[in-house]
């Protein structure tokens, strides 16, 4: 039987929220997580040509998740990956990585954000 294959995501995230992607990263590598994937995220700003480099690893993600907190709707950056994800026609899920904070920025339209919790991020990457 195949294994199946691990799954390529693309992390939109503010620039802010920096810490928060890394947890969020990290956390696939606890042993009981049930879930996998290969971050596609960028790590570090690009100088130039950011954006065309940026949608080549959109393009080839499976899916993408939006870190979604009260700096989003101010990340250029973050709502360009959104814009781009969107024109790619990838999957997009949103989670709150705020307490309290469930406010969407327009660029997520009808895009379903929900809890970040281990099953709603695993279903999530399972869908892909």
């Amino acid at each position: 039987m195949a294994v199946p294959r691990e799954k390529i995501v693309f992390i939109a995230f503010a620039k802010e929220d920096e810490a928060i992607r890394n947890l969020f990263r990290g956390q696939k590598l606890h042993p009981r997580t049930p879930f996998k994937f290969t971050d596609m995220s960028v790590k570090q700003a690009y100088d130039t040509g950011w954006k065309a480099k940026t949608r080549t690893r959109i393009r080839r993600s499976d899916g993408v998740i939006v870190l979604v907190s009260s700096h989003t709707r101010q990340a250029k950056g973050q709502l360009w990956e959104i814009a781009c994800a969107k024109a790619e026609g990838k999957p997009i899920r949103g989670f709150w990585i705020e307490d309290g904070y469930r406010t969407k920025p327009r660029a997520l339209g009808a895009t379903v954000c929900l809890n970040w919790t281990w099953s709603n991020v695993a279903t999530f990457i399972d869908s892909l």
